[in-house]
């Protein structure tokens, strides 16, 4: 296993103990509100710090951009050639309610292309795991996307806007269209771990605007190295830099393109 990899993994499962511990105490917690419906708790903070620890103490050298940081750490040096992006509890809002899907988020970018990445759901304790070229895992195990090639056949995730509600009436025409054309649409409410599903062949695409770096940057490489597809609503390999993400298998991520390309940022759609 690539080291810089055991770092990540190392980083994830204490960041994970910490998300466990806090679970029991879930009602205690203090919450402060961020943006509508984009919640912070002291959880996020202290997984976050417990990350960016044990990363800097293995390499002092690399950037980091973290989701409650909001900036990288070492911004007086441009241009490093190793940035983590980390997203210590994507889920947040449902682990407030106790609602089981949520997860801690590590990818490592070399020169802007993730090239390690781990997504670990602490819940059910499952380890997602990819090295660039080296395949996608989860537990160990060699994973792939799904097989499936009518979207008429697929199990579709999404992602509801929440940060932005301007969006709405778009997504609720792209909602309505897929829902039409898939065998059924989820929304469980963690880009990441959708992403790892999606690697895993849980879910046979996935689709939803208005994400971060830390959302996807990790579930980017473990689709790929799963031998699925990641782009934007288009298909352009402009997700990173836009938040619109699109991911599927192949046969599927080819027909969810047909059917999203007016949607997206590109081409001046609803959704623009």
């Amino acid at each position: 296993m690539h080291p810089m990899l055991n770092i990540a993994i190392k980083a994830a499962r204490k960041a994970g103990s910490i998300i466990n511990r806090a679970s029991m105490d879930v009602d205690l917690l203090r919450v402060s509100r961020k943006q509508h419906n984009d919640f912070v708790t002291e959880v996020d903070r202290a997984a976050e710090a417990a990350i960016i620890e044990i990363i800097r103490t293995a390499y002092p050298e690399h950037g980091i951009l973290a989701e409650e940081s909001g900036q990288s750490w070492r911004e007086d040096e441009e241009g490093h050639e190793y940035t983590w992006v980390i997203d210590p509890l994507d889920g947040t809002t449902n682990f407030i309610h106790g609602f089981p899907q949520y997860c801690v988020s590590i990818a490592q970018m070399h020169k802007g292309s993730p090239v390690q990445a781990v997504v670990y759901d602490p819940t059910r304790d499952e380890l997602f795991t990819a090295t660039k070229g080296a395949g996608a895992f989860l537990n160990n195990r060699r994973i792939r996307v799904s097989r499936r090639d009518k979207l008429a056949d697929c199990l579709i995730g999404t992602g509801f806007p929440f940060r932005d509600l301007d969006g709405l009436e778009a997504y609720v025409e792209v909602f309505a269209l897929m829902t039409r054309s898939c065998a059924g649409l989820r929304r469980p409410g963690a880009a990441a771990l959708d992403l790892a599903y999606v690697a895993c062949g849980r879910l046979d695409g996935f689709f939803e605007t208005g994400l971060k770096p830390w959302d996807m940057a990790a579930g980017m490489l473990l689709i790929t190295e799963a031998g699925g597809l990641v782009g934007n609503y288009a298909g352009e390999a402009r997700q990173l830099e836009q938040g619109e993400v699109l991911a599927g298998n192949p046969k599927a991520f080819a027909q969810m393109v047909r059917l999203l390309t007016p949607y997206s940022l590109d081409s001046g759609g609803p959704a623009a």
